[in-house]
């Protein structure tokens, strides 16, 4: 299963490199970045700063910051509307940014508090502290 999802994966990410061959590299990273972080920074700092987080939280607030931001790059004159667009014949258009960043992390931070707020769980005190250790001392870091 692995490697026809590797196959599948290979495939897609070559037909979207083939559509992006005229783009900007450079704003496709910083575009591939604000997704990533859309998912990861609003998970990273609640596992760092909030005693409470909890698993629920973690998962809605990946979700809660990637679908948005997957969604508003699809929407945006990236894709679609302007001469320079992946599609430039076709507009639909209706996110006026060029970045999602902005609107999808904070989705992710309200997510993050919504499902942890939501959530029966009981945080872990001692795991959390000793996260709160490694990750102010890098101790543990091998």
């Amino acid at each position: 299963m692995a490697r026809v999802a590797a196959v599948g994966i290979g495939v897609v990410a070559i037909a979207l490199g083939l559509l992006a061959r005229d783009l900007n590299v450079a704003y496709l990273v910083g575009l591939a970045f604000a997704v990533a972080a859309s998912a990861n920074l609003p998970v990273l700092m609640y596992s760092l700063f909030w005693r409470g987080f909890t698993t629920r939280g973690a998962v809605w607030a990946v979700y809660g910051g990637l679908v948005p931001a997957l969604g508003l790059v699809l929407l945006s004159p990236v894709v679609s509307g302007c001469p320079g667009s992946l599609f430039p014949g076709v507009d639909f258009q209706y996110f006026p940014l060029q970045n999602p960043g902005i609107v999808s992390i904070p989705l992710g931070f309200l997510a993050g508090w919504l499902g942890t707020v939501t959530s029966d769980e009981i945080p872990d005190e001692a795991r959390y502290a000793e996260t709160e250790v490694r990750s102010l001392t890098g101790a543990g870091a091998v």
